[in-house]
């Protein structure tokens, strides 16, 4: 019966001992300027921009380093891009400033009542347009031309899509 009086005696002084020093040390994650500069270029870049940013000869650390720094900014989308072989590059898009210029050029084509044109964009580009005017009742989004040139037209919707799926409805009955 002693022999375990004296081990709970035991644990506990062990327990003391865990409860003062910390099980594990948060090692502090060494700082890379190298990335610290680029990220702070990119900010500066996009702050008004709706252009992407390409930034090529980045090995895998340093991609993912910039990835995970975006990766709480819905305003911005990373997207690494295979370039022949073994070649890599990493995009940058300000996703935020695209839907606030859309959203404002949607606007633009209501008020004039007039086909707005915007500028020749990548397909990931096109698709946050459309995704983010899809909402807007009072205008029809579509993509017109081949390949590079391809850009998206903003028309102005004059009766609305709630009124055409009435008649819609009214033709079926």
């Amino acid at each position: 019966m002693e022999r375990r009086r004296m081990t709970r005696t035991r644990r506990k002084e062990k327990r003391k001992h865990f409860d003062e020093e910390p099980r594990f040390k948060k090692e502090e994650k060494p700082k890379n300027e190298k990335i610290e500069k680029l990220i702070h270029k990119i900010d500066n870049e996009l702050k008004d921009s709706i252009e992407p940013i390409t930034i090529p000869e980045l090995n895998a650390f340093e991609r993912k380093l910039i990835h995970r720094h975006f990766d709480h900014n819905p305003n911005i989308v990373t997207k690494t891009h295979r370039i022949g072989e073994d070649g890599y590059e990493l995009l940058v898009y300000p996703v935020g400033n695209l839907k606030r210029y859309a959203r404002q050029r949607a606007e633009e084509a209501v008020e004039k009542r007039e086909t707005v044109t915007l500028p020749h964009m990548s397909n990931y580009e096109r698709f946050v347009v459309h995704d983010s005017l899809k909402s807007m009742d009072t205008v029809k989004t579509t993509s017109v031309g081949e390949g590079d040139y391809r850009h998206i037209e903003i028309e102005p919707e004059i009766f609305g899509r709630g009124l055409k799926k009435i008649i819609k409805k009214i033709k079926l009955m």
